[in-house]
């Protein structure tokens, strides 16, 4: 009897196999990796593996595989809720975390300062374990880094960083999922870095030298990465085997990048300094001549939003700009944190070349 996929399923019926064998059918049984994150925290790459990196970004492409490209209805979150902690304004973190875990059947609730009592009339400690007795994990997006530390020091469910004054994980598996994407793999890329020494550098930093990224970083004097940070990407690039600059000068980090990549001069809560800090940038702008000093394949990433003084039309809204792709993979990767740190569910896709 000629076998193929509809015979394939009669037998599959009459022998009572299970739609995880019909899923390996057509998928192909995916490589595992000895990956377990269920029940972590996600406050910073430092304690994140390259293997638990590529398995998060692996997480991704499949679901954005399964949901966005084959019409697959995946509800994994189902009877689960998200509480959404925002101290600051926010437009990619926000609808992400929101339209994701809704898509995969699970509850956010989106919580302001001005709907909790969060460090005003409760503490972070209360507010961290009345959480917990409600909801399946928390996303914060914070000013200050130590909350984070506390809430998940607290609470009994995961903690997840939306944004600190440290790090902004999140931001910086879009990015690579990004590159992954259009590169292929990640291996051997060069990343410049052009701009402030802030929380998504720094997340950059911790993680880059993991996946055998070489990263170039130019800040002007006074706006450096924090120095703790530095020092441990400093041992990670030796630990790894790759390349890290310290500049002041943007074309030196530019030179031979594959990645251009640039933020906002002035962050939130950041804007009494803002005269200050322009005077201190100015040269700082990604342009077509600060393109020239790149690798002829260079790309463009910014997180967004985008002021032109940090990057210019030319440049922005080129064919080399994989801006908009990387504000869509925030969603990707965010219900791929959400899969890893709430479910047993593995990727069935098979595994990605990192």
């Amino acid at each position: 009897m000629l076998f193929n996929g509809r015979n394939f399923i009669s037998i599959a019926k009459l022998a009572g196999t299970s739609k995880q064998l019909l899923r390996h059918f057509w998928y192909g049984t995916p490589a595992q990796m000895n990956v377990h994150m269920k029940g972590r925290d996600l406050l910073t790459f430092q304690n994140y593996t390259a293997d638990e990196l590529k398995y998060l970004l692996w997480m991704a492409s499949d679901l954005k595989q399964r949901i966005k490209h084959k019409g697959e209805y995946l509800p994994l979150m189902q009877g689960k809720s998200l509480a959404m902690i925002f101290e600051k304004r926010s437009t990619r973190t926000r609808l992400s975390a929101e339209t994701g875990f809704a898509l995969l059947g699970g509850h956010p609730s989106f919580l302001t300062t001005q709907d909790i009592h969060l460090g005003t009339n409760e503490s972070l400690t209360d507010t961290a374990r009345v959480l917990s007795s409600m909801t399946n994990a928390i996303l914060a997006r914070v000013y200050d880094h130590n909350d984070l530390d506390l809430m998940a020091k607290e609470a009994t469910i995961p903690i997840i960083n939306g944004l600190s004054d440290l790090y902004h994980p999140l931001q910086i598996l879009a990015d690579y999922l990004t590159l992954q994407e259009h590169f292929g793999g990640l291996k051997g890329l060069t990343i410049a870095w052009i701009g402030d020494g802030n929380n998504v550098l720094q997340s950059f930093m911790t993680s880059s030298a993991k996946l055998g990224m070489h990263l170039r970083i130019a800040t002007p004097r006074g706006f450096e990465p924090d120095l703790r940070i530095t020092k441990i990407t400093e041992l990670n690039s030796k630990e790894y085997g790759t390349k890290l600059l310290l500049t002041t000068d943007p074309l030196e980090a530019a030179d031979s990048a594959n990645v251009l990549v640039t933020d906002t001069w002035i962050s939130m809560g950041q804007e009494e300094e803002k005269k200050e800090r322009l005077k201190a940038f100015q040269g700082y702008q990604i342009t077509m001549q600060t393109a020239k000093s790149a690798a002829s394949n260079w790309t463009f990433l910014h997180c967004l939003p985008r002021k032109p003084e940090e990057v210019d039309d030319e440049v922005f809204y080129s064919p080399q700009s994989l801006v908009f792709q990387e504000a869509e993979n925030r969603k990707w990767t965010i219900m791929a944190v959400m899969v890893s740190l709430l479910t047993d569910y593995s990727p069935q896709l098979r595994k990605p070349t990192f």
